[in-house]
């Protein structure tokens, strides 16, 4: 009942920039905490950044003061600015939120398909 799909990875030179979104649709009452996780092959999963409803912020340490994230309650969107791009930063990134649905007002986490992200001259 609830999708989240992201957009905006690609490939990108080092030292570039690319900007991800990710939109919920569905039978959403409210979003909680949004966020953006990456993995490459061979490793886990690992938290990139995540965000509250009002707008508070953390970050892994290894993108700390490269990428921003950021969102739009209006649009049910969070989006990650990523700045000064590594060949490290390769990998599939996927949005995370936690959401109540209608009508049972459920509640539980959900991950977007993901999008590749390949730096790399």
């Amino acid at each position: 009942q609830v999708q989240l799909v992201e957009s905006g990875g690609g490939l990108v030179q080092p030292g570039g920039s690319l900007r991800l979104s990710c939109v919920a649709s569905g039978s959403i009452f409210r979003i909680n905490g949004m966020g953006w996780y990456r993995q490459a092959p061979g490793k886990a999963r690992e938290l990139v950044a995540d965000i509250t409803p009002g707008g508070n912020t953390n970050y892994a340490d290894f993108v700390k003061g490269r990428f921003t994230i950021s969102r739009d309650n209006a649009k049910n969107t969070v989006y990650l600015q990523m700045n000064s791009l590594k060949p490290e930063d390769t990998a599939v990134y996927y949005c995370n939120a936690g959401i109540h649905t209608v009508p049972l007002m459920t509640y539980a986490n959900y991950w977007g398909r993901g999008t590749q992200v390949t730096v790399s001259s």
